[in-house]
């Protein structure tokens, strides 16, 4: 038995490794070569998505949390990346503040803009302030079992807050965001060669993010957040704590998310409220349910698939997609749970089972075994 495990353990190594292969290959090799600058930079835009899906398959598909309010911890990515290439573009032309804070009237650099101006401290920021942010709020809703509709309406909650929050302040930009970056870290935006960089950068990100998130879903972490969205009562019961179970999903999506938000920032070239509100989380939360949200690859495929087709599709019938949208969602949760990814293994199930109906009956002849011979009594005669 330990054999036939570490068996299949090796083949499913070796096949995830060729699948990280032909995506590499896909990804820095044909892609590039394919695609004109424009369109690889919307695939880079795309692929910042799908990094964020990741991590809400992760918190959604594995562990049960409807995550409706991921664009807050996109925004706070976005926006420490935003204020950081503001502050660096505004030192290189040797002024105190950004262009947009002076044609605002304000000449002095706010307090919280200060600590960014500096590139490691802007990092460190992007890699931990989303996840201490969701560390508190998991806390908070995770340790009190609030959990279902309460859960996602509260997430939900909080982006809209945090958007109308942004919207509100001319210090960060206000409903009009941030924008015009002119540099990334020294290398010039303008140039196409530094916005080929960006889209390696955001696909390695992709897959690196997407190699973490398959060792964890395979490690004993993985199982215990299968147990606690199946059976959370037994968990319990088992001297495990669902809660934080559940808080260390929530806080890796939440690293994601703000991982994905400052590379956005950069590839797009502005970040505004409109990017973090209400409607660009449940736009990562469509992805990720039609592209399947309990398999590997299905929120990445499906996120991809669904920002491609908004942006095919809304050119052509800029009303009707938002409608589109979610027809496909309410079919996709009502007929096909398991998503786009389950189709295939659905579709090979009923195709068996009818196989196995067609087939007719064959008689298996009935095996008469022979008897033992009686043999006659003997009768004793005196």
């Amino acid at each position: 038995m330990t054999t036939l495990v570490a068996r299949w353990r090796a083949h499913s190594t070796l096949t995830a490794l060729g699948g990280f292969g032909f995506a590499a290959i896909l990804l820095f090799a044909v892609a590039p070569a394919v695609l004109s600058d424009f369109r690889l930079n919307l695939l880079a835009k795309f692929l910042c998505f799908a990094i964020v899906a990741v991590g809400i398959g992760l918190a959604w598909g594995r562990g049960g949390m409807l995550t409706l309010g991921q664009g807050v911890f996109f925004g706070i990515g976005a926006y420490i990346m935003a204020m950081h290439l503001q502050m660096a573009d505004a030192a290189r032309l040797g002024n105190e503040v950004p262009e947009f804070m002076e044609i605002s009237g304000i000449r002095e650099l706010p307090s919280f803009w200060q600590p960014f101006a500096s590139a490691p401290v802007a990092l460190i920021g992007i890699l931990v302030l989303p996840a201490l942010v969701a560390a508190v709020l998991g806390y908070g809703v995770f340790k009190r079992r609030v959990k279902g509709a309460y859960f996602a309406i509260l997430s939900q909650a909080l982006a809209a807050a945090l958007a109308i929050l942004l919207t509100g302040q001319q210090a960060i930009g206000g409903f009009t965001g941030l924008s015009d970056f002119r540099a990334f870290f020294g290398f010039k935006l303008s140039d196409p060669v530094n916005r080929k960089m960006l889209f390696f950068i955001a696909a390695g990100t992709l897959l690196v993010v997407v190699a973490l998130v398959r060792q964890l879903m395979r490690s004993r972490y993985g199982e215990l957040l299968v147990a606690v969205r199946d059976q959370e009562e037994r968990v319990r019961f088992l001297g495990y704590d669902p809660a934080n179970v559940k808080i260390v999903a929530y806080v890796v999506a939440a690293f994601f998310a703000g991982i994905a938000g400052a590379l956005f920032t950069p590839i797009v070239g502005i970040i505004s409220p409109a990017d973090i509100g209400v409607v660009p989380s449940i736009a990562f939360l469509i992805g990720v349910a039609i592209g399947g949200r309990t398999t590997l690859l299905g929120p990445v495929l499906g996120a991809i698939g669904v920002a491609w087709a908004q942006t095919a599709f809304s050119e052509e019938f800029p009303s009707g997609w938002t409608y589109l949208q979610g027809v496909l969602f309410i079919v996709v949760i009502g007929f096909i749970p398991a998503g786009l990814a389950g189709v295939w293994p659905m579709l090979k199930g009923f195709l068996d089972n009818r196989f196995r109906r067609a087939q007719p009956a064959v008689a298996i002849p009935a095996v008469v075994e022979p008897q033992p011979e009686i043999e006659p009594e003997k009768v004793e005669t005196r």
